[in-house]
């Protein structure tokens, strides 16, 4: 077992993308996101959130963090290291998942490939990407596999929104039709070799493409070629947040932490108990589980403000005068029209319609409705 870490001595330097150039072209506001110069917005967020909705959106992310696993042992090492059956994951899928701690506590939530039997690609965020990669060449331990750090060998660019399908199919020849969701398969996209995955953190229909740094570039360019006849538009950070708000997706350090199981999310499921042997966190999960069922600790909620004042993450959660639980997520919601939360409440007032619930917002306590997440679904 080995593991390379090109990117350990960059972190007092902000990195920049392949694709920097371009977004400043395009006249893009900057930010600083875990590290990386990224673009926030290039015009109007509104208008690109409504461009996913509707058309499609086209997104640098490249920040994201990929760690290849290979070995005769990969398999069984990702099995150990993770809480997912990643050794039931056939050849072209790809499955989300979590790291835990051993107290149960999540390290980041994850997407694995599983690009041929012996090999396998880990997308971590961007911000978690340098502990997940430390946490898996720790667990790597006695195990015939090598972790590799592929954050360098990789720029990712997506694909999002109802005219993902065609604007894609316009510069491939790649079976997209067959390419089910959480899937993927190599290819070649607008003349360069492509890892082709339908994924995606929008709730839309979409693609992620894995392609080498060089080739970032001139395939951005195909795409807004290929998409300029459907309302195509570059989308930055700020869209992708409210995107992934409304179609009720966690974000780490928001909905996610090391203080919280994947029980305390309501992401349980992806908790794999039945897999042969043994895996970090599994007696901490265990015990979650238990508590889970019997008395269920804060439930994560979604919230619909009734007024026009924007909720924001740590705000207080109250009914009847008492603090009842914690806004971790909010925005405007420009499919909805209105404000909306996520939030982490006490089990009593989890119900959507319940009554009396409402919003700290600096000493005003301004009225939510409670509803079930997501507040988003695309049509089939």
């Amino acid at each position: 077992m080995s593991s390379t870490d090109p990117a350990s001595d960059q972190t007092a330097a902000q990195r920049h993308t392949a694709l920097d150039a371009v977004h400043r072209a395009l006249g893009a506001t900057m930010t600083d996101f875990a590290g990386w110069d990224m673009p926030l917005r290039y015009g109007s967020e509104r208008d690109e959130h409504h461009a996913v909705r509707t058309r499609a959106g086209l997104f640098d992310l490249s920040h994201m963090g990929e760690i290849t696993v290979t070995g005769p042992q990969a398999a069984a090492l990702l099995d150990f290291a993770l809480v997912g059956n990643i050794g039931a994951v056939k050849n072209g899928r790809a499955r989300y998942t979590m790291i835990c701690r051993t107290d149960g506590g999540i390290l980041d939530d994850l997407i694995v490939y599983r690009l041929a039997d012996t090999e396998f690609m880990v997308v971590a965020n961007a911000s978690n990407a340098q502990v997940v990669l430390d946490a898996l060449a720790e667990r790597a331990a006695g195990f015939d596999a090598e972790v590799r750090d592929d954050r360098d060998a990789y720029a990712l660019i997506a694909v999002q929104g109802p005219e993902s399908p065609g604007i894609l199919a316009a510069v491939t020849d790649a079976d997209l039709d067959g390419l089910k969701y959480y899937a993927g398969l190599p290819g070649t996209v607008a003349g360069v070799p492509a890892l082709i995955a339908r994924t995606g953190y929008t709730g839309e229909d979409g693609f992620e493409l894995f392609v080498r740094p060089e080739h970032a570039v001139e395939l951005w360019q195909a795409l807004t070629k290929a998409g300029e006849g459907v309302g195509l538009v570059p989308c930055g950070l700020s869209c992708r947040d409210t995107l992934r708000l409304e179609a009720g997706m966690p974000l780490y350090g928001h909905e996610l932490s090391t203080s919280l199981t994947p029980f305390d999310a309501g992401l349980g499921r992806v908790v794999k108990f039945d897999k042969d042997g043994d895996f970090v966190g599994r007696t901490a999960l265990e015990a979650a589980a238990e508590r889970a069922a019997s008395q269920p600790p804060r439930v994560l909620v979604g919230l619909v403000a009734e007024g026009r004042r924007v909720p924001r993450a740590g705000f207080a959660v109250v009914a009847g005068g008492e603090v009842i639980g914690e806004v971790t997520s909010g925005a405007p919601s420009p499919t909805l029209g209105k404000p909306i939360a996520m939030a982490y409440v006490d089990a009593a007032h989890a119900a959507p319609g319940t009554a009396g619930v409402g919003v700290d917002i600096r000493g005003s306590h301004e009225p939510y409705e409670v509803v079930a997440l997501p507040f988003y679904k695309r049509r089939k």
